[in-house]
């Protein structure tokens, strides 16, 4: 009953857990891309020479060095590499949670009112079948043992 009442802040706090975990990923990555370039700075200012050997690289310029020999890939090739290596480090998204799947469930507002329904059924059985007995409950109606000697 609870649930469907609730549903809409549930949906929220879901969506805000997801974006949160996106964000701290974001930061993550960006944390390790700082750490590269940190690293890259470093081995610049011990080695000046590393700089000519870095740059056609991260520039894009192709050098013509006639003492090198360049391999011949396709871009298909080349994206598939790519691929490989980004998606080495990361893990295959989580399925959905118990949680998410009940609320997609309940995201239908006759689902709502069903549960809604539903749970009142259970609240209102549990008290008629299981409240307090009134021959235990001093002051009820009825004569207790000791009124009626």
């Amino acid at each position: 009953m609870s649930g469907s009442i609730l549903f809409e802040d549930l949906r929220r706090y879901c969506e805000n857990k997801k974006l949160l975990r996106s964000a701290e990923q974001s930061l993550q990555e960006l944390a390790s891309l700082n750490a590269d370039y940190d690293a890259l700075l470093k081995e610049l200012k011990q080695d000046p020479n590393l700089l000519q050997r870095v740059a056609p690289v991260a520039l894009g310029v192709k050098l013509q060095d006639s003492n090198t020999v360049y391999p011949r890939l396709t871009p298909e090739q080349l994206d598939a590499a790519r691929k490989a290596l980004t998606e080495g480090g990361r893990e295959a998204p989580p399925a959905h949670s118990l949680l998410n799947r009940l609320l997609e469930r309940l995201s239908r507002p006759w689902r709502r009112t069903m549960l809604s329904i539903a749970g009142s059924a259970l609240i209102l059985v549990s008290v008629v079948w299981f409240g307090a007995s009134k021959k235990g409950i001093p002051g009820a109606a009825g004569p207790t043992k000791e009124q009626s000697r």
